[in-house]
């Protein structure tokens, strides 16, 4: 009998903790595999997403706002996103103003946290794209007058002496009643009979990485720019919760109302 081949599962993510967290257990070897070889690629959120746009890895992470572009080549994994519960991105400045009225550092058009920032502000800003990992010095420098920040310069902004000018989460939330979609796991649909397994490996990762918080922590930790374990504790408390299990009920009426608001003609399909 002759061995079946390998699949090699390339899983693009963030370089935050959050995503970092739910990997740990794959990278630990914390969970069976199911014959799949699964391959961490790390990168911006914004080049995932152009990333997607070529189809170019088999397992992503993805903008919420960008997965319109890729339906047809991704499914949703019914596990691994980003909600906003009542927070999210978060527009800062040096000093009180009318982002309107300046230009606004962001980190990229593909990108929820911009999405959600024009329906809370309007079609008509002046935007400059920037790695999300370089907006808030951008900010304290004076480089840009206003920034949106998503990932830990969430929780970090008000030690570099900024204030916050609007939580579009918070907005969100306010406008909706629900939770907000900020990044989604997808995975390739050419994946065929093995997207099944794909999806119970990734998602049994997330349930190991919960049941062994200290040791997915510790690891989640190395990608946090420097920050403080208790930082990266509320970090990933904020984003990896029972909604990144399962979108549920409510998780699955976010997506069906950020979808309709963006106008998108694409429906939201599950794995």
């Amino acid at each position: 009998m002759v061995a079946s081949e390998t699949v090699r599962i390339r899983v693009g993510h963030s370089a935050d903790p959050d995503d970092a967290f739910m990997f740990w257990a794959l990278e630990a070897g914390a969970v069976d595999p199911r014959g799949l070889e699964f391959e961490q690629v790390v990168s911006d959120i914004e080049t995932l997403n152009g990333w997607a746009a070529e189809g170019r890895l088999e397992v992503t992470a993805l903008s919420m706002a960008a997965y319109p572009e890729v339906a047809g080549t991704y499914v949703l994994l019914p596990h691994g996103a980003s909600f906003g519960i009542g927070y999210g991105p978060i527009l800062v400045a040096r000093e009180e103003l009318d982002p309107r009225e300046a230009e606004i550092v962001i980190p990229g058009c593909r990108t929820t946290a911009y999405r959600t920032l024009r329906f809370a502000l309007g079609e008509d800003l002046r935007v400059r794209e920037l790695p999300f990992d370089q907006i808030l010095d951008e900010v304290v420098s004076g480089r840009a007058d206003v920034g949106l920040l998503i990932h830990e310069g969430q929780l970090t902004y008000e030690a570099a002496g900024l204030q916050k000018l609007l939580d579009v989460g918070e907005w969100w939330q306010q406008e909706t009643g629900l939770p907000l979609p900020l990044g989604v796991n997808v995975a390739r649909r050419d994946l065929g009979d093995r997207l099944p397994d794909v999806a119970a490996v990734l998602g049994e990762a997330i349930r190991v990485g919960l049941d062994r918080r200290e040791e997915a922590l510790e690891y989640a930790r190395g990608f946090g720019r420097g920050i403080d374990r208790e930082t990266a504790d509320r970090f990933v408390a904020m984003y990896v919760n029972g909604l990144t299990v399962d979108y549920g009920e409510t998780g699955r009426r976010a997506v069906d109302e950020f979808l309709r608001r963006a106008g998108a003609t694409a429906q939201a399909q599950y794995a």
